[in-house]
């Protein structure tokens, strides 16, 4: 069997290599497994069976499982873990260099490590991780097991997870830590981070915090939170590198050194008059590649991009994201510089402001918790106003259907079979033009002056879209409902009235579609507001007048 498998990779045919294998009984496997080098083995791993390479994976000597562990890539192996039972992954772990156990250790693994009291294993693991695994691991654990780990961690690197853990795990870990402990953790936390769990935790809690403050943070986090919530100076960080015109580039770096570690980003420097005023930018690049004696006034960039701290904070982000900056300086009313907002923070508002958008254009009020965290109540609450304005708003479409029923009925029941046909295509219709057009005023791409321009392009856009779906109709009522199917009153002129009211229904829906959010962005009223929901019961009940008219007139 080892000729067989040797045939097959030799040639680099690791797949048919793996089928022949994955037909033969376990033992064999490990026999194979045993003779290959690193070199063959793991590419044949890769292509293997997950379910087979558990099995044979737990026969395999030490030396062997280390060397698929070591070699796996992480989501091959993350699948080999999950098929294996942590009891077996946890020897494994006990007995691995450092670097080799940190990729093994998933939730259940350091659970099992807590409860027998390996803290000398757990340690070093967890000093290894990154800070985001670590919160991860650390939600899905009890408060009391939190804690224990929390307190293995060094200094900064609690800091750092305690950033990443959601609020609910922040809030559990606060109650249990010791105020010696808390001060330690405040002491590595940036303003910024702060201001976020600040204005995430209960009064009780944020007092104890603010109390195991330094007064030039408590003053800092204060000053933050008196800005608007979503003004640029409410995600601004206030700890960069500042730096004064007159000095030389040696200087610059004495001053990076001393002050590197406090700040959240040293890559770009700000250079400030001694009004603190803000007079221009240079790079870190910029002072690594001129001389130690130049001046700062003769290399920095004096054509700035910045914003006040009153501006929203959307419109923030968007200056970062379209310049390509780390950072982006803010300002007050008179220049002078009081934070700046990191390309974090920036995506961090995006994320939310997406999932804002995204929330009210599905008919949903935002909320700022995770799904699975939001209670029943909490998702019932959320959802229930914009269901009950649609409802009310559709009583309309109900009084348009009874006010024309009578003559409908007399003309032909065909017309009354096409009415969702049209709704359902009107709207589908409206929320293509709407989604479009909300999407490009968030990227900036459009404003309320190319209203004219928008309307002009959906216009010969819905003509396009309105004909090709009248004749798809047209033949679609003639040719399967009629022929097909043998249902009577389906007359040429009758089917010719039903798509061309279709035609006109979905010009009328593209026309709204693109100007509602356009009137919307206008009066000061988010876009996202008026898109699929709001607009496809507009489109229902202009489409739903305009069919029972057209019928009347021509059919009647």
């Amino acid at each position: 069997m080892e000729k067989n498998i040797f045939d097959f990779t030799e040639v680099g045919n690791y797949v048919a290599a793996a089928e022949f294998l994955c037909e033969k009984e376990i033992p064999e496997i490990v026999s194979v497994f045993a003779c290959l080098d690193a070199d063959t083995l793991l590419p044949l791993c890769h292509e293997m069976d997950i379910p087979v390479l558990a099995e044979v994976f737990l026969l395999l000597p030490r030396e062997k499982q280390r060397e698929i562990t070591d070699g796996l890539h992480h989501d091959k192996l993350r699948l080999l873990l999950n098929e294996l039972d942590p009891e077996d992954v946890v020897p494994l772990i006990e007995d691995s260099p450092v670097e080799s156990a940190v990729k093994l250790a998933d939730t259940d693994a350091l659970t099992i490590l807590l409860r027998k009291r390996a803290f000398p294993v757990v340690k070093p693991l967890l000093a290894e991780m990154n800070e985001v695994d670590i919160a991860r691991i650390f939600g899905e654990m009890t408060p009391e097991e939190t804690l224990v780990l929390f307190r293995l961690l060094p200094k900064d690197l609690a800091a750092d997870t305690f950033v990443e853990m959601d609020p609910d795990a922040q809030e559990a870990l606060l109650s249990r830590l010791s105020n010696v402990e808390l001060h330690g953790v405040m002491e590595e936390l940036f303003v910024d981070d702060v201001v976020d769990i600040v204005e995430e935790m209960p009064a009780n809690v944020v007092k104890r915090m603010l109390a195991q403050s330094d007064p030039e943070t408590r003053a800092y986090v204060n000053e933050i939170l008196r800005y608007p919530k979503d003004s640029a100076g409410s995600i601004m960080t206030v700890e960069f590198v500042c730096l004064l015109p007159d000095m030389t580039v040696e200087d610059s770096y004495e001053k990076i050194r001393a002050t590197a570690i406090d700040k959240e980003t040293i890559y770009t420097c700000y250079v400030v008059d001694k009004g603190k005023k803000l007079i221009g930018i240079v790079t870190a690049k910029d002072l690594l590649l001129s001389p130690k004696d130049k001046k700062v006034e003769d290399i920095m960039e004096t054509n700035l991009v910045y914003a006040h701290t009153t501006d929203d904070r959307e419109d923030a982000v968007r200056l970062l994201t379209e310049y390509g900056f780390l950072a982006i300086p803010v300002v007050d009313d008179e220049m002078r510089l009081v934070g700046i907002v990191t390309v974090d923070d920036a995506i961090d508002v995006l994320q939310e402001e997406n999932t804002e958008d995204i929330t009210k254009m599905a008919a949903v009020k935002p909320s700022d918790r995770p799904y699975l965290k939001t209670s029943v109540f909490g998702i019932w609450r959320n959802r229930l106003p914009w269901l009950l304005v649609l409802m009310i708003s559709a009583t309309f479409t109900g009084l348009i259907l009874n006010t024309y029923e009578g003559k409908l009925a007399l003309i032909s029941t065909v017309l009354f079979a096409c009415v969702p046909m049209i709704m359902d295509t009107g709207g589908n219709a409206g929320s293509q033009a709407s989604v479009t057009v909300i999407r490009a005023l968030a990227l900036n791409e459009l404003s309320t002056r190319d209203v004219l321009r928008v309307l002009w392009k959906e216009l010969r856009v819905s003509f396009l879209l309105g004909a090709s779906l009248a004749i798809a109709c047209f033949g679609k009522l003639m040719l399967i409902d009629n022929l097909l199917f043998g249902f009577s009153g389906y007359t040429p002129f009758t089917c010719a009235v039903v798509s061309l009211s279709l035609m006109c229904t979905v010009t009328i829906a593209k026309v709204v579609g693109c100007l509602l959010p356009l009137l919307a962005k206008k009066v000061k009223l988010d876009p996202a507001v008026v898109a699929s929901p709001f607009i496809t019961t507009i489109v229902d009940a202009l489409s739903l007048i305009l069919y029972c008219a057209l019928a009347v007139a021509l059919l009647g």
